[in-house]
């Protein structure tokens, strides 16, 4: 027996084997999984871009410098939800989105079913009205020719005292009957006028020339000019818009309110035209301050209409100086805005685009006009920077700009 003991040693255990296995199988699959998802992680990071804005780097022209800027947008000053005066259920909408409408232009018809039956109930009771009065006026004159001939009878003695009072009292009576018939008559006549306003009302027509921006209800549907406390009554039937009323209204910040003056010149860029700047002039400033966010409303005429701006529009704004405060000659070096700007221990640097990737690049920043600033080297007109870098971005990064925005 003592020689079969380390034959049995020798054997292998098939459990152990078995388990050993099964450990070395799920240590291979864990290494996999976490390379897998290291990897997807760092495809997905590669490969998705991070949204970024952009400014074009442009050079300082010889004219007037900007002194400041702000956003805002293209609001318009003539603007109205047109209703009905009265209650009722539309027949017909003559407007859609889009469409320019002239002053008194029909835009929508109620129901006038029971304005015009009592339309027609005042004008019938102002033609028996009349009849009335010329029944009264004949009747009065053949009295006054009675009256007459009474009293040329009793001037000769042919007809008794009686008989003249008699005659004098009915024209006198026919005569306040004319009056009054006269008065009931007018009456009726303002009995007409009411009912033509409420005929009338069932007629919904533009207050002034404009563009309808939103069209608001359907024929068959309720429309009356309060809310009825439901959502089966509409208290508007669309919107109209004074396009020749567009100007600019931007926020300020009040610690800045001080460069900004009336009429002075201002440069606009929308958010949709980056490279289109718009001639504008400070119209007002507005003498309050919003204490939630310490700005000041200005508001800013648009000098050269265009059918590209429209209501509600994002637009960027320079105050520039006046021409007296100008300079004379162009500065070297390029703008771009301040918040492009990253510090680092070496000093500042930007994130110029190469493609659709970023490139770090340290510059040397000069002074500050407005919300930019000035940039004596590194960078060179017409080269593309991140505005607001995130704080995740770094070189060889791949970027989608959102849009570019020009430095006037």
């Amino acid at each position: 027996m003592s020689e079969q003991d380390p034959l049995k040693e020798l054997r292998i255990d098939r459990a152990e084997r078995e388990g050993g296995g099964r450990r070395g199988l799920w240590l291979v699959l864990a290494v996999l999984l976490v390379g897998t998802l290291g990897g997807g992680v760092y495809y997905a990071v590669s490969e998705n871009p991070i949204p970024v804005a952009v400014a074009v780097a442009q050079a300082p022209t010889a004219g007037p410098a900007a002194v400041l800027d702000a956003t805002g947008y293209v609001i318009a000053r003539r603007q109205a939800t047109v209703s009905s005066k009265i209650s009722g259920k539309l027949t017909e909408v003559l407007i859609e989105e889009g469409v320019e409408v002239e002053a008194d232009q029909l835009l929508a018809r109620l129901d006038d079913t029971d304005a015009k039956a009592q339309l027609d109930l005042a004008r019938a009771r102002l033609a028996a009205a009349q009849a009335r009065l010329g029944e009264i006026q004949v009747q009065l004159e053949q009295n006054r020719r009675g009256l007459k001939r009474q009293t040329e009878l009793r001037s000769r003695q042919l007809a008794s005292e009686e008989a003249l009072e008699t005659a004098e009292t009915q024209v006198e009576t026919l005569s306040a009957q004319l009056e009054a018939q006269r008065s009931q008559v007018r009456v009726s006549e303002a009995e007409v006028e009411v009912a033509q306003v409420a005929y009338d009302n069932t007629v919904v027509r533009a207050p002034f020339a404009g563009v309808i921006v939103a069209k608001a209800a359907q024929p068959g549907e309720i429309v009356s000019p309060m809310s009825a406390g439901g959502g089966f009554t509409r208290t508007g039937i669309g919107t109209i818009v004074d396009m020749d009323s567009l100007e600019i209204e931007v926020d300020v910040n009040e610690a800045f309110i001080n460069r900004v003056g009336p009429d002075q010149p201002v440069q606009a860029v929308l958010d949709a035209y980056p490279d289109w700047t718009i001639p504008a002039s400070v119209i007002a400033i507005i003498p309050t301050a919003d204490r939630s966010k310490a700005t000041v409303r200005v508001r800013i005429r648009i000098d050269a209409k265009d059918p590209r701006l429209i209501p509600e529009m994002g637009v960027r704004v320079s105050f520039l100086q006046d021409d007296t405060e100008a300079s004379d000659g162009a500065t070297d070096g390029v703008l771009i805005p301040a918040n492009a700007i990253r510090e680092n221990d070496k000093g500042a640097l930007v994130f110029v685009l190469d493609g659709d990737h970023v490139r770090e690049r340290q510059v040397t920043v000069g002074e500050e006009i407005g919300d930019r600033r000035l940039i004596e080297q590194g960078l060179t007109a017409g080269e593309r920077v991140v505005r607001d870098p995130p704080l995740a971005l770094s070189e060889g990064m791949r970027v989608s700009p959102r849009g570019e925005v020009g430095t006037p």
